[in-house]
């Protein structure tokens, strides 16, 4: 199980191609590969963002994401999972994280993804900062999923 921040833009697609194909003990294993990917929006609910810088608390951040996915393949039978988040400056559009969970069935890959990607907007230490027109101001609170 990897989980990876990045202060370089990243393809989620071919990153998750490249993982998968890496771990070939898992061919014909799984049943279920559930992704989700993230990005940038342009807007928030006050105004048009221009971009978006990402701060973290390094090796802090990490350590936690850890944990959660760890937490993730103790409650559900995961044959693997991918979590890579993107740090620093983000234009709209940019892809800011992938989650990725593999396991024999759709339902466990679907409740452990979801279940990550919560986790990590509700628990892991980022600190986000919406640049715009108007000036920038640091996001209180995660929209709901």
């Amino acid at each position: 199980m990897k989980v990876e921040l990045r202060d370089a833009p990243f393809e989620p697609l071919a990153e998750l191609g490249c993982y998968q194909a890496g771990r070939t003990e898992l061919k014909g294993r799984y049943g279920a590969t559930a992704t989700f990917i993230g990005t940038v929006r342009d807007c928030d609910e006050q105004a048009a963002i221009s971009r978006m810088s990402l701060e973290h608390y390094p090796g802090m951040t990490e350590r936690c994401l850890q944990r959660i996915v760890e937490t993730a393949a103790r409650e559900w039978p995961l044959l693997d999972a991918l979590v890579l988040h993107r740090v620093g400056e983000l234009n709209p559009g940019d892809p800011i994280v992938l989650v990725a969970v593999w396991s024999a069935h759709r339902a466990t890959a679907f409740a452990a993804c979801r279940w990550i990607m919560e986790e990590l907007k509700s628990k892991a230490p980022f600190w986000k900062r919406e640049h715009s027109a108007a000036g920038s101001r640091w996001v209180e609170h995660n929209t709901p999923g």
